[in-house]
C-alpha cells in the first residue's frame, strides 16, 4: 500500500536565522554534490598527457633553417633563420585570458619604445670607444672610410659636454694627419666633366670629402667659440676654451691648408675683446709663433691684414701686446740681407753657378752629357712639384706685410692714442732700419707733436706727472712718452746710412736734444724711476682719494725709466760711428747734469749712470777733461744749469764738483765707478 506524502506547508514570514542555516544547507548539498561528480571521473584523467600536449615556448639554442650558407671573404656563412610568428594557442587555451589582455600588451609595447637611461658615465664611455673605432678606420684607410668624418661630427653634435669635448679633440688629431701637405682648389664644371681614371676619381672623391668635412668642423669650433647663451657660464667657458685649443693647433698644423682666413678670424675675434685670459694669450701666442715659422710670408700677410682691420674697427680701443706681435715678424731680420734699395746682395752660390772657365771643365762623354741633361730636368720639376716659394715672392709678401705695419703705426701716431703710444714707437725704433727715408720728415714731425703734447700736459715741469694726464679718458704717462720719442727719433736716423740721410734731407735732431736736456732734473726726482707701468704699485692709505688712479694704469711700456732715459742718452752722447761728432759743449753740459742727477737717483740708478759716464770719458775724454780742472777754463761767465738749452748754459763755467761728495757715497760700487771716471779723464789728457 502507497504512502500518500503529506501537503506542504508554506510559511509568510519565517526567521532570518533559520532561511540562512536552511540556504547554507542546500548550498552545500549542491557543493558536494558537483565535488562528488568531478571527483568521480578521477581515475580516468590522464594528467601527465595533458600536460604534455599542453602548447608551451621551447628555448633552444639553435632552430634549423633550410637555407643555404652564403659564401663571404671571410668563408661560407650560414644564414640565419627566418622569424616565425608566435602560435595564439597558448594565449587562447590560457585560463589567465581576461578581458583586460589588450591593455596590457599595448603598455608593453609604450614601456619598448621608450629608450633607456643612460648615465652619463657609460655615455662617455660608450663614446670613447666609438671615437676610438672611427678614429682607426680612418687612420688604417682614410679613402676607404672618409665617410666615418660625419658620423665623428655627429658624435660632436652630442648633448653631453664630456662627449661634445672629446670627440671635438678626436676630430683635430684626425685632421691634422689625414691633411695633405698640399691646397686643395675647388672643382670647375671642366674638371667634373673630364674622364679620369679609377684612382684619381677615388682620389678626388677623397679630396672633395675632406675639404668639407674640414669647413663643417672649423663652422663648428666658430660657433663654439663665440658661446652659446643658453648654457651655464661654466659649459660655455669650457667649450670656448677647447674650440679656441684646437684652431690654435690646427693654425699651427696646416697653415697651408683650405680655410685659413675662419681659423685667423677665430683667435682675431678674441684678440678684439677687452678681457685678457688664459684664452687670449693662447690666441697672441699662436699668432707670434705664427710669425715666427711662416717662412713663404703668405700666412703672416693674412694675418696682418686682418689685425689692421680689426685694430681701425676697434677704433685703436685694445691691449698693446696684441700690437707688440708684429715684432715678431721674420722680416724684421730676413729683409736685413738685402743690402740697399738700388741692389740686393746675392748668396754666394748664385755668384759662382755660372759657366766654368775652359780649363776646369770637366771631360764627360756625349753619353753623359745627355744623362746630365736629363738629370737636370727631372730636378726642376722636383723643385717645382715640392712648390719651393723663390726669393722674388717671398721679398714681395714681406713688402707688403711691412706696408701694413707702417700703416698701422702711422694710423695709431695719427689718432694719439695712449694706450698703444708705447707699442708704436717701440716698433718704429725696431723697424727704423727698414722705413723709406722719404718718411722721416713726417715721423719726426708726429713725435715732436707728441713731445708738445706731453710738455703741455705736464705743465712748466716736463718731469712732473699726474695733473692733466688725470683728467683725460685713459692716463698717461709724459716723461715716459717723451723719452720714447727720442729713442725713436735717433733710432729712425741710426738705422739708415746717417750722415747720408742728414745731409739729403737735412734732419735736424736739436728739438729732441734740447728737450732731453730739459728733462733730466725733473726725471731724477722721479720717485719711481726704477719702477715700469707692470710693477706693483700699491695706493697711499693716507690719501684722501682710496680710488685715486696708480702709475700703474699708465700703460706705456714696459721698460723702467731709467732704462728709457739711458738709451736716451746714449743715443746722443755715444752715437754710431758716422754720427760720433759730438760738439764739445754738448758733451760737458750733459756731463755736468748727469753727475748733480746722480746725487739724487737711487743706488741702482746711480750706478747705471756713473757707467754711462764712464763710457763716454773713455771716448770723448779729451773734449771734456777741462771740466775736472779748475785752472783750464775754456768760457767765461757764470754756469746756468737752469737755462733750458744746451748751447746757452755754459758749462765750461763750471767744475764737476760732484765727484767729491760721491767719492763718500755709501755704496762701494758708485765709489769705484767715480775713481774709474777720473781715471779715463787722466788717461785721456
Amino acid at each position: 500500500m502507497s504512502r500518500i506524502p503529506a501537503a506542504k506547508r508554506r510559511r509568510l514570514s519565517p526567521p532570518d536565522s533559520e532561511d540562512s542555516a536552511s540556504h547554507s544547507s542546500k548550498s552545500q548539498k549542491l557543493n558536494g554534490t558537483t565535488e562528488t561528480k568531478f571527483y568521480s571521473h578521477a581515475a580516468q584523467w590522464n594528467l601527465e598527457q595533458d600536460y604534455e600536449q599542453r602548447p608551451r615556448k621551447l628555448k633552444t639554442k639553435k632552430m634549423e633553417t633550410s637555407r643555404l650558407p652564403i659564401k663571404t671573404s671571410e668563408g661560407w656563412v650560414e644564414q640565419e633563420p627566418a622569424p616565425e610568428p608566435e602560435a595564439d594557442e597558448e594565449d587562447g587555451n590560457s585560463f589567465l585570458e581576461s578581458d583586460g589582455g589588450e591593455e596590457e600588451e599595448e603598455e608593453m609595447e609604450d614601456v619598448e619604445e621608450e629608450k633607456p637611461k643612460i648615465s652619463q658615465r657609460q655615455q662617455i664611455i660608450e663614446a670613447k670607444e666609438e671615437l676610438a673605432r672611427l678614429a682607426g678606420l680612418i687612420n688604417e684607410d682614410p679613402e676607404e672610410h672618409v665617410g666615418s668624418l660625419r658620423a665623428l661630427a655627429q658624435i660632436a653634435a652630442s648633448d653631453n659636454i664630456t662627449v661634445r669635448k672629446l670627440a671635438l679633440a678626436t676630430q683635430l688629431a684626425i685632421y691634422k694627419d689625414i691633411i695633405p701637405g698640399y691646397r686643395i682648389r675647388p672643382l670647375s664644371d671642366e674638371d667634373i666633366k673630364s674622364k679620369l681614371s679609377k684612382e684619381v676619381r677615388r682620389l678626388r672623391n677623397f679630396e672633395q670629402a675632406l675639404v668639407t668635412g674640414y669647413q663643417d668642423y672649423i663652422r663648428h669650433l666658430a660657433k663654439l667659440a663665440r658661446g652659446n647663451k643658453a648654457e651655464s657660464p661654466q659649459e660655455i667657458g669650457s667649450q670656448v676654451t677647447v674650440a679656441i685649443s684646437c684652431a690654435c693647433n690646427l693654425l699651427l698644423a696646416v697653415p697651408h691648408f683650405n680655410f685659413r682666413g675662419e681659423l685667423l678670424k677665430i683667435l682675431v675675434d678674441k684678440l678684439s675683446r677687452k678681457g685678457i685670459d688664459t684664452d687670449f694669450v693662447k690666441c697672441r701666442e699662436t699668432l707670434e709663433t705664427l710669425f715666427e715659422n711662416d717662412e713663404d710670408g703668405n700666412a703672416s700677410l693674412d694675418t696682418v691684414t686682418m689685425l689692421t682691420k680689426m685694430i681701425k674697427a676697434r677704433s685703436y680701443n685694445m691691449d698693446e701686446s696684441v700690437l707688440n706681435t708684429f715684432l715678431h715678424l721674420r722680416l724684421l731680420s730676413e729683409f736685413s740681407f738685402k743690402g740697399s734699395q738700388n741692389s740686393i746682395d746675392k748668396p754666394s752660390e748664385q755668384l759662382t753657378s755660372g759657366k766654368k772657365p775652359k780649363e776646369k771643365r770637366e771631360f764627360r762623354t756625349k753619353k753623359q752629357r745627355k744623362l746630365l741633361k736629363e738629370r737636370k730636368v727631372i730636378e726642376k720639376e722636383m723643385k717645382e712639384a715640392d712648390a719651393t716659394v723663390s726669393h722674388e715672392e717671398r721679398d714681395r709678401m714681406q713688402a707688403e706685410t711691412l706696408k701694413m705695419v707702417f700703416v698701422t703705426y702711422f694710423r695709431i701716431l695719427k689718432a694719439r692714442s695712449p694706450k698703444l703710444m708705447g707699442a708704436v714707437l717701440e716698433g718704429l725704433a725696431r723697424y727704423a732700419h727698414l722705413i723709406n727715408q722719404d718718411f722721416f720728415g713726417d715721423i719726426l714731425e708726429a713725435l715732436k707733436d707728441l713731445i708738445a703734447h706731453a710738455e703741455a700736459a705736464n705743465g712748466t715741469d716736463p718731469g712732473e706727472e699726474g695733473a692733466d694726464a688725470e683728467e683725460e679718458d685713459v692716463p698717461r704717462n709724459a716723461t715716459r712718452e717723451s723719452l720714447l720719442c727720442v729713442i725713436t727719433a735717433f733710432a729712425l736716423l741710426q738705422g739708415q746710412d746717417g750722415s747720408t740721410a742728414a745731409t739729403t734731407l737735412n734732419l735736424d735732431l736739436n728739438y729732441f736734444i734740447t728737450h732731453l736736456y730739459r728733462t733730466l732734473y725733473p726725471v731724477s726726482l722721479n720717485t719711481d724711476i726704477e719702477f715700469s707701468v707692470k710693477s706693483l704699485h700699491l695706493p697711499d692709505p693716507h690719501a684722501l682719494d682710496s680710488s685715486a688712479k696708480t702709475p700703474a694704469t699708465n700703460k706705456v711700456n714696459v721698460q723702467t725709466t731709467t732704462v728709457l732715459l739711458l738709451r736716451s742718452l746714449s743715443s746722443v752722447l755715444l752715437p754710431p760711428t758716422a754720427l760720433r761728432a759730438v760738439p764739445p759743449v754738448r758733451l760737458a753740459a750733459f756731463c755736468k747734469q748727469l753727475l748733480t742727477a746722480s746725487l739724487q737717483l737711487p743706488e741702482k740708478s746711480c750706478i747705471a749712470m756713473l757707467g754711462l759716464m764712464s763710457n763716454v770719458t773713455k771716448i770723448h775724454g779729451r773734449k771734456i777733461s777741462a771740466l775736472w780742472n779748475s785752472e783750464e777754463r775754456k768760457g767765461d761767465g757764470v754756469f746756468d744749469p737752469l737755462r733750458g738749452e744746451v748751447e746757452g748754459s755754459n758749462p765750461f763755467a763750471s767744475t764737476v764738483w760732484e765727484g767729491e761728495i760721491l767719492r763718500h757715497h755709501f755704496c762701494p760700487v758708485v765709489r769705484e765707478a767715480v775713481g774709474g771716471i777720473e781715471k779715463n779723464v787722466l788717461d785721456a789728457r
